[in-house]
């Protein structure tokens, strides 16, 4: 897994006061889309250990953070390092996690790979940027398609993850 960019405080990523985590690697390619340079796999830097210590101190060094966002590219590009990624900010951390994705939540629910990071999420922003639906009034979300999903409630019985 890759990291394409950082953003220590945003009011853009969702609701508060966030830290963002822009992650490389995107298989929808929407045209229009805002972060096109997100789409190459190998771009950015390693999210290695060193990387992700220094960013994990940074989030526990900031007591006015509401809550971290994953975002891409699409996270869901590599599911399985970012399920090892968000269970290890939810154990660390323990602020709210909220992650955009260009898929829809029955389509992540219906393919076992993809499943795995959901009971981690706490707020998913799904489907993919459709130009012709955008939206600019819209909360955290480009087009009319997307949804602003509460997965805490749907996961309720992992709280013990």
């Amino acid at each position: 897994m890759r990291l394409l960019n950082r953003y220590r405080e945003t009011i853009t990523d969702g609701p508060g006061l966030r830290y963002s985590l822009y992650l490389a690697g995107c298989a929808h390619r929407c045209p229009g889309c805002h972060n096109s340079a997100s789409w190459n796999p190998r771009g950015g830097v390693e999210l290695n250990e060193l990387v992700l210590s220094d960013i994990i101190r940074e989030i526990k060094d900031n007591p006015l953070l509401d809550g971290i966002t994953i975002s891409g590219g699409d996270p869901f590009f590599s599911p399985h390092e970012l399920t090892l990624l968000l269970k290890r900010l939810k154990q660390e951390v323990q602020l709210p996690i909220l992650v955009y994705t260009g898929y829809t939540l029955e389509v992540l629910e219906s393919v076992e790979k993809l499943r795995e990071p959901l009971p981690y999420i706490d707020i998913l922003i799904d489907g993919p940027y459709v130009a012709s639906l955008n939206d600019p009034t819209l909360l955290f979300r480009g087009s009319t398609n997307q949804r602003l999903i509460n997965l805490k409630e749907r996961y309720a019985r992992h709280n013990d993850l």
